[in-house]
């Protein structure tokens, strides 16, 4: 009986439960602004030289991902109805660890060397919309990226310190996700994002933190907030 009387009761559907749109006539402009603030996790894609196992002491390299922040401007062209071009330039703020554990008298010792890293970059991404309904909608992105490390040392030469040096151009491309909320007086999104960067970033050098690898290749995860 209990069950009868719950189906009996009629219940709104989704579709029927329509609310007052904020920024009706948003979506139809051609062009619009804001900025973004986000934090990212920045790691490397490692490739080891092929005769690795045949170094004496060096026992293994891994990379250990630390946290930074962006802040940057958007600039967004409306494509379609579910197309936009965004253009996202920023400044990016990172560290990124290599741990490389030594044998060394019958035990392990870990040496860190820490790369700090300010990128200009400047993303260039294709957005896809879903229908909006009510005061939000779902998208995708995808992109490619260009960034300049301006605190890049490539090109820094001192013989007492060894580090790992890294080139100053990076590119690669993106992929990630987020929410449209439509507010009263503006348009905010939490997004996530990866990147996969393209180009071999380490720089040939024949102490054993370079010329132990191969190849350093970045790896991005960004969590974001936008404002338009």
């Amino acid at each position: 009986m209990l069950l009868s009387l719950l189906i009996s009761i009629p219940l709104p559907s989704f579709s029927q439960e329509r609310k007052v749109e904020n920024l009706p006539k948003y979506d139809k402009q051609k062009i619009h602004f804001g900025f973004l603030l986000g934090i990212n996790t920045t790691d490397f894609t490692i490739r080891r030289i092929g005769n690795f196992n045949s170094l004496d002491s060096l026992y293994i390299v891994e990379s250990a991902p630390q946290t930074g922040f962006n802040l940057g401007i958007i600039g967004n062209l409306r494509l379609g109805e579910h197309f936009d071009l965004r253009f996202v330039p920023d400044l990016a703020f990172s560290q990124r660890n290599l741990d490389y554990t030594f044998y060394e008298n019958g035990k392990l010792v870990v040496t860190t060397k820490e790369i700090e890293s300010s990128f200009l970059e400047f993303p260039l991404e294709l957005k896809f919309k879903s229908r909006r309904i009510n005061n939000y909608r779902g998208y995708v992105i995808a992109g490619i990226k260009y960034s300049i490390d301006m605190v890049s040392q490539a090109k820094v030469e001192n013989a007492d310190k060894d580090f790992v040096k890294l080139k100053r151009k990076d590119y690669g491309y993106s992929i990630g996700m987020g929410f449209d909320f439509y507010l009263e007086r503006f348009k905010f999104a939490p997004e996530i994002k990866m990147y996969h960067g393209l180009n071999n970033l380490l720089v040939d050098d024949p102490k054993i933190f370079s010329s132990s690898l191969s190849s350093l290749k970045s790896k991005i995860f960004l969590v974001s907030f936008t404002f338009e």
